[in-house]
This record gives structure tokens, sequence and C-alpha cells, in this order.
């Protein structure tokens, strides 16, 4: 398997920041959306769905260990916390990882959240 989440000392440019027993917070140098990250479970799970209740709770623990991090270096407006399942939900790299987006009020789309694309009237289906 070559999952970059599973080995990701094999990728220079990621930084592990934060890591517990069961997950890890990386980050790699962003252009656009400066300070985000993923927190991704250490054991190779395919989507959230997959996902224990200890890797969960792992999944919080970090999350709230990141916030603190990029709110003292970065100093964000808000944030983007998601995840993409599936390759119709935008999943790409088929290792569950939550998305964490510091945004900021001086973005050209500063105020539009993750839904803003997918319901947007050209999303609509042609047929049901």
């Amino acid at each position: 398997m070559n999952c970059p989440f599973c080995s990701p000392e094999h990728d220079k440019g990621q930084n592990i920041i934060l890591k517990n027993d069961h997950c890890m917070f990386i980050q790699k140098p962003q252009e656009i959306l400066i300070g985000s990250g993923l927190i991704v479970p250490i054991t190779h799970r395919e989507t959230v769905f997959d996902l224990t209740t200890v890797e969960w709770e792992a999944t919080i623990e970090l999350l709230h260990q990141a916030k603190k991090i990029l709110d003292k270096e970065y100093e964000p407006h808000g944030y983007n916390i998601g995840w993409n399942c599936g390759s119709v939900g935008g999943q790409e790299i088929f290792h569950a990882h939550l998305h964490v987006i510091p945004r900021f009020d001086d973005e050209p789309l500063a105020g539009k959240g993750i839904r803003h694309w997918i319901k947007h009237p050209s999303n609509k289906r042609r047929s049901l």
C-alpha cells in the first residue's frame, strides 16, 4: 500500500505537528490555505465511518490541541472543519482525514462555508 498518511515520514514536506496514541495532526506548507492541516488516524482507516470510538476521541483531543496552536500562530477569524468520504464526496486519499482549515476575514471567499459550492444551483442533480 502506498498511502502517504500511513508513512508520513516519506513526504519530506509533511510535518507531524501533534500526535497521540491513535492520531496525528499533520501540515504541509500551503500557498492558499495558510495554517491548514489534517488529523489522521495512525491505523489505516478508509473513511471517517471506519474510525473506532477511541480514534474518534483521539481525533477530538487533537482538534482542540491543534486549534490552540493555530489560534496562537495565525489568529484566524474562523475555521472550516470537515471530512470528505468517497470519491464523489471529494476524497482523494483513501485514508480518513479531518481537514482543519483556519479562515480569515480578508479572504475573497470569507463567509463561504464548506457547503457553498455544493448548494450552488449548478450542482443540482439532473435526474432523481
